[in-house]
């Protein structure tokens, strides 16, 4: 997958995988990491799909609409590779945190539902369940943050406050942060994410 790689200032801290929203890139989100964690490693991923030209990590067959063989294949893709790349950029595995808006947010709740292991923390910006009906793997170790607006025309508030719960159910610690705006990532919920960082990790 193409992608970019940063080594990290603070070895300790988790390695950050940055998923972009649709029509986004490897690039697009490397300030929101700068933002949040300074001092960690990142590695950011452009997705493989294309959507009318924009990139996106799974196919959907409408708005809210995942193709979920599509999802699943590409879940399993993205984990893979990011193991992959543990071993060539020599970064603990186990210590993986996902920061994801949008498309990217909904493929790292998605690396949660199916992996147990993928994960050990995420920070998502504007995300949805990935996938209705099945049962999620033991998350008790994994830290989340979930960012979302109220006024959300993609997302609907009830489907991130499902996806909190089924999370919470699953054993994930999770702190939300809402706004009152829409689809869009703003400077108020990245300063939240960054001082949850911190508390997490003291840097």
């Amino acid at each position: 997958m193409k992608h970019i790689f940063v080594e990290g200032k603070t070895p300790d801290l988790p390695t950050l995988l940055l998923l972009h929203g649709t029509g986004g890139n490897e690039r697009e989100i490397l300030p929101v990491a700068e933002a949040i964690a300074p001092e960690a490693a990142v590695l950011s991923v452009k997705g493989n799909v294309l959507e009318n030209g924009l990139p996106r990590f799974f196919r959907r067959l409408a708005e809210g609409v995942f193709d979920e063989e599509d999802l699943i294949f590409r879940t399993q893709e993205l984990n893979q590779f990011v193991t992959e790349a543990s071993v060539q950029y020599k970064f603990d595995r186990n210590n993986v945190m996902a920061i994801g808006y949008s498309n990217g947010a909904n493929i790292a709740a998605s690396m949660m539902y199916h992996h147990p292991d993928a994960l050990a923390g995420a920070i998502l910006f504007h995300a949805m369940v990935p996938r209705e009906g099945i049962a999620l793997p033991d998350l008790s170790r994994v830290q989340v943050f979930v960012g979302a607006g109220e006024n959300d025309p993609m997302i609907p508030a009830p489907q991130t406050k499902l996806l909190m719960s089924q999370l919470r159910d699953a054993g994930a610690q999770v702190t939300e942060f809402w706004t009152q705006q829409g689809h869009q990532l703003t400077r108020e919920e990245m300063t939240q994410a960054a001082q949850w960082f911190t508390e997490k990790y003291g840097t």
